[in-house]
């Protein structure tokens, strides 16, 4: 193939160009990857809540970015709604916590280990909640400072004991923890306060109903059923610094057109002569434009293929260093980047396609 042919005369300009091609499509492979990642991350504790309704302060809407201050008052008057099959208190606030030579912040959740609702969706290691002296951390986060099951863990003057480890509690910027509610009252220093109930509807029942039945019994609360609550979560999570995320990804495509675009229009320049005696010769019109077509697309296939083999190594490497970056990724997102590859080859072989056409005959005689 001529194509070919050309690009492999200067092989090591060949190595350099797919080299970085495949640094770009990395780039946005990864922050695909980050999306998904933290959008499935920040909503995983909401979706694999045994809840069918959840019940919030009025003017609260989601877990992620509200605030949410109710009393045990209101969970007498939620009772008195039939239908309900079990109510659960549950406390949530951030909290600094030391550690060694250094401190940081966990997303604190209180709730009742006798009923489990409220709790951390998947225990990874170790055990759930026993007593007020025990807490689960975040895997991720037990990762990043290296803390162990049996580990001694110290929030304020409070010396508490590493349970267990948890999955689908990575927040991205922060992680949940999670300790009995009797435990996060006496740490917070209002014994009457919580978050949001968190109610088990009888079997049989609607949940959108008996949300409406709650809703009815006081204007001081926010009600939601499971489906509508998550959907509120999903739609925070999209709207919240996530999408820089794609605009960072789509410099990232600008950059790789343009270097696309300059080196394809070298080859042009040095293949200028070769170009002009085809024409002279009586080359289809067609001839030349499918040369820089396909150069194009082997420079972005060689990239391709080098990003692949490089990806996965990356994300193994990036999880060692830190553990708190929620990445997945999957077939459909690569499919999706050599998707964008594709129309990003085809783009940049504009200026090129141009450039070759005022290359005349005549040349051939200078």
């Amino acid at each position: 193939m001529y194509a070919l042919k050309t690009l492999s005369r200067q092989y090591l300009r060949f190595i350099i160009t797919s080299i970085g091609i495949a640094l770009c499509l990395i780039l946005m492979l990864f922050l695909l990857a980050i999306y998904h990642g933290v959008a499935d991350a920040s909503v995983r504790y909401v979706r694999e809540s045994k809840a069918d309704v959840w019940v919030l302060q009025r003017h609260a809407a989601n877990l992620l970015r509200g605030t949410s201050i109710l009393t045990n008052r209101h969970g007498e008057l939620i009772k008195k709604v039939n239908g309900i099959k079990s109510i659960a208190p549950i406390l949530f606030f951030t909290a600094t916590v030391n550690l060694p030579g250094t401190t940081a912040s966990v997303h604190l959740v209180g709730y009742d280990p006798l009923t489990g609702i409220g709790g951390p969706p998947e225990i990874l290691k170790g055990d759930t909640l026993r007593d007020n002296d025990q807490i689960v951390l975040d895997n991720s986060f037990a990762a990043k400072y290296r803390i162990k099951v049996g580990d001694i863990f110290i929030i304020r003057d409070d010396t508490l004991t590493v349970a267990g480890l948890s999955g689908g509690t990575n927040l991205f910027v922060i992680q949940f923890a999670f300790i009995t509610l009797e435990k996060a009252r006496e740490l917070l220093g209002f014994p009457g306060i919580l978050s949001c109930y968190q109610i088990i509807v009888e079997p049989g029942l609607n949940p959108v109903t008996v949300a409406g039945q709650i809703r009815a019994v006081s204007p001081d609360l926010a009600v939601f059923d499971k489906a509508t609550f998550l959907n509120n979560n999903i739609h925070e999570a999209e709207t919240g610094v996530m999408p820089l995320l794609y605009i960072v990804a789509l410099i990232g495509a600008i950059v790789l057109t343009a270097l696309l675009s300059l080196i394809l229009s070298v080859y042009v320049l040095e293949q200028q002569r070769d170009y002009a005696i085809m024409k002279a010769l009586g080359a289809p019109s067609a001839f030349i434009p499918v040369i820089i077509i396909q150069q194009s697309l082997i420079l972005a296939g060689s990239g391709m293929t080098i990003a692949l083999l490089m990806f996965g190594p990356m994300l193994k490497a990036v999880g060692r260093f830190s553990p708190t970056i929620s990445a997945q990724t999957s077939v459909n997102q690569i499919l999706t980047v050599a998707s964008g590859l594709l129309i990003i080859s085809l783009l940049s072989s504009i200026l090129p396609l141009v450039r070759q056409r005022h290359i005349y005959p005549i040349e051939v005689f200078k």
